[in-house]
């Protein structure tokens, strides 16, 4: 009878509160969520991955593909689930072809724009001689491993008239728990008015677009996306610009900048943190 009553008190205390109680933080069932994001000077270049799971964001430039590789061997990662290519420029394709020659891809997903050049045919050709089929998102496309959701997120257009190859970046959030990440390759202005104009989410990490050069438009996603972290992949021959830093600080981002170093984020479902990795 005294357990009754407890019950019925502690219910009518919710109700005159208006609250609900509170839920206990969500676990991931294949262990934490790493994102490791590479010092690949100005060029992309992110892993993420659990006990169970890899996918690949963007592959840095020609020759970058040996450093992935490396950190896949040295962190028992033996394939890929998913290779996601942005877009084309070769500082986001330029190691992929290395990749998929080496090791086990289970998919591609890849922009709906192409661009010519040496890194782009040498990519087509090492699809093909390992019979991959690449799919060229053109809908937004739901991918999950495990407890981690991936959701690809389409350019509207065919082509654009101004800058068409990074306005037609893929954009990818991926969900953990109560973690919500956003890769934004290097999506510029036209891109960036499309993402903000359907999302009603708030994030906890932000990888920037277009390796930290202002935009007009950034001010806007920023504020929409409202990161808790955010990572500028930049070099030090092509830093950030400054006003950039400053959008995300104004913001409350906590800022990471390639140029000093990889970056690796771990989620747990609950709770996102962040450090610079520092490699001999």
């Amino acid at each position: 009878m005294k357990k009754e009553l407890t019950a019925v008190l502690v219910a009518a205390v919710t109700l005159l509160c208006g609250c609900t109680p509170k839920k206990s933080a969500p676990e991931l069932t294949d262990g934490e969520l790493n994102v490791y994001i590479f010092d690949a000077g100005k060029a992309d270049a992110a892993m993420i991955y659990t006990d169970t799971h890899a996918v690949l964001i963007d592959c840095g430039e020609k020759g970058f593909g040996k450093e992935i590789l490396e950190f896949m061997e040295q962190n028992d990662i033996s394939a890929l689930d998913c290779m996601i290519i942005t877009h084309f420029d070769k500082d986001h394709v330029g190691g992929a072809a290395k990749i998929l020659g080496s090791v086990k891809v289970g998919q591609v997903i890849q922009s709906n724009s192409p661009k010519e050049s040496g890194e782009y045919e040498r990519y087509i050709e090492r699809l093909d001689e390992c019979g991959i089929t690449p799919v060229t998102v053109r809908e937004p496309l739901e991918l999950n491993f495990g407890d981690v959701k991936y959701t690809i997120d389409p350019p509207e257009k065919e082509t654009y008239d101004r800058d068409p190859s990074n306005n037609s970046s893929l954009i990818t959030t991926v969900e953990a728990g109560d973690c919500h990440l956003l890769f934004a390759g290097d999506a510029k202005d036209e891109r960036m008015a499309e993402f903000i104009s359907d999302n009603k989410t708030d994030y906890d990490f932000l990888k920037v677009p277009y390796h930290g050069h202002y935009q007009y438009g950034l001010d806007s996603f920023v504020k929409n996306v409202d990161p808790e972290y955010a990572v500028i992949t930049c070099s030090v021959k092509e830093p950030e610009d400054a006003k950039t830093t400053a959008v995300l600080k104004q913001a409350g981002a906590k800022v990471f900048l390639t140029r000093k170093a990889a970056v690796k984020l771990t989620c747990n479902g609950s709770k996102l943190d962040a450090e610079y990795v520092k490699t001999s």
